[in-house]
């Protein structure tokens, strides 16, 4: 069971480290404000949950899946404005990117203070993703963790294919690698930006959407993931998808492991300790994408 929560922590890192890892590791835009995509998956998912309980009950077993899809709109409209209004004036200047997007999260939590109140609120969960399954006498397995991480590996499988297997993760990639290059062969790059950018943000969407079924919803609750979410990219290597998951699982099965032995907090201490150590001794982190240079 204890190892199941740490397989929790590492489906809660994913979600939100792979939209980062595009943005980061591909685009190479430091958005402290990426955690706020989460809050707004999961805010949309609360809405939906609303709606449903209010107008349509008959509504409520089935509207969760219909909420990831509206967190994952929500976020990606979002994401695409925010590009196009201050990130692409940004690019190729890290340091104010950072001091830009972190004002960004700033304004975004008021205005979520300011829309749904202070409070922590939830979303209201079918039946189905309560209660837990036990495979053995003693070992109880929360089915809410077996749909995140079943969403997960979804959702991964996605991402991968969009990159690797399709015609426009092919721009991506090419962007990424030669951008002058790129754009020589007949390829939008600013579009192909801002595209990515607004991918990342629905993938944070969605998970926000995945955050309601353990956690209730603050107007601060994504940015309490950032700095995990920064640590699992850069541990894993920045650009890495296989880096990310590798580094995913590390962090939380070691953070989740030593909760069982001492306090959470010194847990943390000690899984950010050992994870600085390793980038000092390897700083491009567990994988390092190989480019022709």
């Amino acid at each position: 069971m204890q190892a199941f929560a740490g397989v929790s922590l590492f489906s809660v890192f994913v979600l939100m480290a792979l939209g980062l890892a595009i943005i980061f590791g591909q685009m190479g835009v430091i958005n402290m404000a990426h955690g706020e995509f989460l809050t707004i998956g999961a805010y949309s998912t609360v809405m939906m949950s609303m709606l449903a309980e209010k107008f349509m009950p008959e509504f409520l077993p089935y509207y969760f899946i219909f909420a990831i899809l509206v967190a994952f709109v929500v976020a990606f409209s979002i994401g695409y404005l925010v590009e196009f209004l201050m990130i692409r004036h940004l690019y190729r200047r890290p340091l104010d990117t950072l001091l830009a997007t972190w004002g960004l999260s700033l304004i975004m939590q008021q205005i979520f203070r300011s829309a749904f109140g202070a409070r922590e609120v939830s979303a209201t969960l079918p039946d189905w993703l309560m209660g837990s399954w036990q495979p053995v006498e003693g070992v109880d397995i929360p089915l809410n963790g077996l749909f995140v991480l079943g969403l997960t590996i979804l959702l991964s499988l996605a991402v991968f294919i969009f990159l690797f297997k399709s015609r426009w993760g092919l721009k991506v990639r090419a962007t990424t690698q030669n951008r002058l290059m790129a754009g020589a062969v007949g390829i939008s790059t600013p579009m192909v930006d801002r595209v990515t950018f607004a991918l990342g943000c629905g993938i944070a969407g969605v998970a926000g959407a995945a955050f309601t079924t353990i956690a209730s919803t603050g107007p601060t609750s994504g940015s309490l993931y950032i700095v995990d979410t920064f640590l699992v990219v850069v541990f894993g290597g920045a650009g890495s998808l296989l880096g990310t998951f590798a580094s995913a699982f590390s962090i939380a099965q070691a953070q989740s492991v030593m909760e069982f032995f001492m306090s959470g907090s010194m847990a943390k201490v000690l899984t950010l300790l050992a994870v600085i150590i390793i980038l000092m001794i390897r700083p491009e982190g567990l994988f390092s994408v190989k480019v022709r240079k």
